[in-house]
Parts: structure tokens; sequence; C-alpha cells
């Protein structure tokens, strides 16, 4: 499947103040959406954490690290954001939690939407789907070695178990090109990306996971070796104007 053009993705959390999120959400679907995306970035989705009610995620790609930076020049500097940080950065309690990501291979891009993203305040979308998110730190780089053992052993027991990835990436090191947007330096991760239609598939799949031998006895010793500390999963629920959804 072709992949959107984004070989630089941030995956973004936030920490908000208690009862904030919704606020943040109206207004990001509202104002940042568009706004981002006439200077270069795409967002690819905005997301509810099901199991934290305040922290707002979302991913956000670029064409390369030079257009990041006018991307983001542009937008942090521009109309839109200076009419409306006030009332977003009021929302916030810490935004610094970002890693920077590169497909992991040709094939571990975002896929192309197979709808277009609703229109802000037009008839409600269909029911989305749900994403989880499971990121891996490990002790050093995931090189392309990894990878392969990815694509080849670990990607065939995930969509076996009703999970097979959208997307997987991994840490991308280039020098943060807009400064004034901190990222978290120094880590080593490999995050991989799948949808699923509720909370019990989602469940489902991991229990599955947990049962399968060749997840058991093909996947889990390679990855131990890998871990610097049991993996991260986010499940996460699309807001209204997710393109990932």
């Amino acid at each position: 499947m072709e992949a959107l053009r984004s070989p630089v993705v941030e995956l973004r959390q936030y920490t908000l103040h208690p009862g904030r999120r919704d606020v943040l959400v109206d207004l990001f679907d509202r104002e940042f959406v568009e706004s981002q995306e006439a200077v270069g970035a795409t967002v690819l989705g905005q997301f509810r954490d099901l199991d934290d009610p305040d922290r707002f995620v979302w991913l956000r790609g670029f064409e390369d690290m030079q257009r990041r930076a006018e991307a983001l020049e542009s937008f942090y500097h521009g109309p839109v954001w200076q009419a409306h940080r006030d009332e977003a950065n009021a929302t916030m309690v810490d935004s610094d939690d970002v890693l920077l990501l590169r497909p992991a291979s040709a094939r571990g891009g975002f896929p192309v939407p197979v709808a277009a993203r609703p229109a802000p305040g037009g008839p409600a979308p269909s029911p989305p789907s749900l994403v989880l998110a499971t990121i891996w730190y490990g002790h050093g780089p995931f090189d392309a070695t990894f990878a392969e053992f990815f694509q080849q052993r670990v990607r065939p027991v995930l969509a076996g178990t009703g999970g097979e990835p959208l997307a997987y990436l991994q840490s991308e090191h280039a020098p943060n090109t807009f400064p004034a947007l901190p990222v978290r330096m120094g880590e080593e991760v490999f995050v991989w990306f799948a949808r699923f239609a509720d909370e019990d598939h989602i469940d489902d799949h991991l229990n599955r996971l947990r049962q399968s031998g060749r997840w058991r006895e093909e996947v889990l010793p390679t990855l131990s070796e890998r871990w610097a500390r049991p993996p991260q999963r986010l499940r996460l629920a699309p807001t209204e104007r997710s393109l990932l959804r």
C-alpha cells in the first residue's frame, strides 16, 4: 500500500489540566488542522487516551527535517497560533513529551487514508475505530536487521492475533531543527500502530498475543534482549476530525 509522504513523524503526548482535554480537542480540530497543513505539515491523527483522561496524543508528519523547520517556523509565528496559543497553552501541564520518528522501512509508513478528513462542523462521522500504539524502548538502536526481523517474524504474529500494524517507525536521530519545541533526545524506540473496532478487540488481540506460542518462543526472546523496559501501550480514541480513525 502506498504510504503517506511523512518520512519524519512526531508522536506528541500532552499532559493536560484536569477536565480540559475536550477544550483542547475542540480548539485543535477547529483551528490547528488546516492551518498547519497549509504551511507544509501533515496532521496524521489526534486522539484521546482511553486510559488517561488528561492526556492528548497526536501525530504530525513532515517531508524532511528542513521542511519541518520551515513548517513549524511558519505555523508558530503565524496568525492562527498567535491568536489561539494562550487558550491552547492554558489547557496544558506539559507538552514536551515528543518522540521524533521515521518509518523503519520503505513499507513502514502510514497508509493513505481510506476517507477524507471530516469537515469542521459537518455531519457526525461514522463511529471511529480505536488505535493501539505500542512503544518499545531499546538498549541500543533498532537497526535495519531489526526492521527486517519485525517485518518477517513479528508482523505475521501481530496480524494473526488481530493486530495487523498500520505503520511501524523508529527513532529519528537528526538534530532538532526547531529547538523552540523540545523532543526527547537519546531515546531508542520502535513504535507500531494498529487499528481495532473497539476495546474488546484490543483486549482480544493482547490476550491472543500472550497465548501465542510463536510470540513466546520466536519473538519475545529477541525482543527481551533489546528492551530497556517493558513496552508502553497507548489505547487511543480518534477525535472527530482525526485522519487516522
